[in-house]
Order: structure tokens, then sequence, then C-alpha cells
């Protein structure tokens, strides 16, 4: 499924494709102004990659916290090639920000590693909304785009 490598911002990048891929998106639902954006990005760059549209199922969580549990929910129904967790954690004045950015990170890869299924983690991390607004955007493409390269590289190896 992937195709050859040209150069890129990030080094060489990788022609892929989504068509027959099925991902699963979970989104949380705090920051929506900003994450709400993010889902927006990264549906329109599943459909850019040819991933069906019936093949992508999409839900909401209440925050961060809760995204590693839904997306454990979809893997144990083996049946996506690869998972998208979308958030968005802005720095407040105390120390529950590392807390919900720590704990939501090592919920996503446990997940990853425990069902064998690439997770594109586009939880975001900043310190301020405009350093969110101008992430936002890229983010949700990227998190695609990972998806469904992952998706492509994991069919490869087995």
């Amino acid at each position: 499924m992937q195709g050859a490598e040209t150069s890129g911002r990030h080094g060489p990048t990788v022609e892929i494709l989504g068509r027959d891929l099925r991902i699963g998106i979970v989104q949380a639902r705090f920051n929506s102004s900003h994450t709400d954006r993010l889902a927006d990005a990264c549906l329109a760059e599943l459909r850019a990659l040819g991933v069906n549209e019936r093949h992508i199922q999409h839900v909401t969580v209440p925050g961060a916290l809760e995204v590693p549990v839904a997306l454990q929910a979809l893997a144990e129904q083996d049946r996506f090639d690869a998972l998208v967790a979308l958030g968005c954690i802005i720095r407040g004045e105390t120390y529950h920000f590392e807390l919900v950015a720590n704990e939501s990170g090592a919920g996503v890869t446990r997940v990853s590693l425990d069902h064998r299924v690439p997770i594109a983690n586009a939880i975001l991390t900043v310190e301020n909304e405009a350093q969110a607004d101008a992430r936002v955007e890229e983010k949700g493409r990227d998190a695609a785009r990972a998806a469904v390269e992952m998706a492509n590289l994991l069919e490869d190896l087995s």
C-alpha cells in the first residue's frame, strides 16, 4: 500500500493510501473549540487519503483522561486498522495540567501496545489558547496521515 518516498519538512515522506482501512477516532470534548477543529482537519485528511467515510467511527468523550478507555473499547472490537486520539490540554495554574497530559499520554500508549493497534496521538499539550490555535489544523492532518501510514506499515510487516 505504501508508495515511493519523497522529501518533506520532517525528512523523507511516504505516499500513503487509506483505501480499505478502518479508522476509529476518539475526540475529547473539553476545549471543544480546539478539538472540533482537530477532528475536522483529521476527517478531511482521512478522506483525502482515500479512507471511506463509512469506515470511520468517530466518538466523543468528556476529556483527555477518558480518551484511553474509549480507545481501548474500540481496540477490543478488533476491527480497526488504526485509531486516532484527539484532545487539547491547556496549561492552567495548577498541577492538573501535568497529571492530565502524562496520564492521557501513557494510557494512549498502553492501549496501542496492549492491542497492537497504531494510535496517532493528537492530544495537544499547550501553554495557552494561542498555541492551540496555531497547531490544531496541522496536528489534525498529521494524526490522519500517521494513522494511515502506520496501519499500512503494520499490514506490510504481518
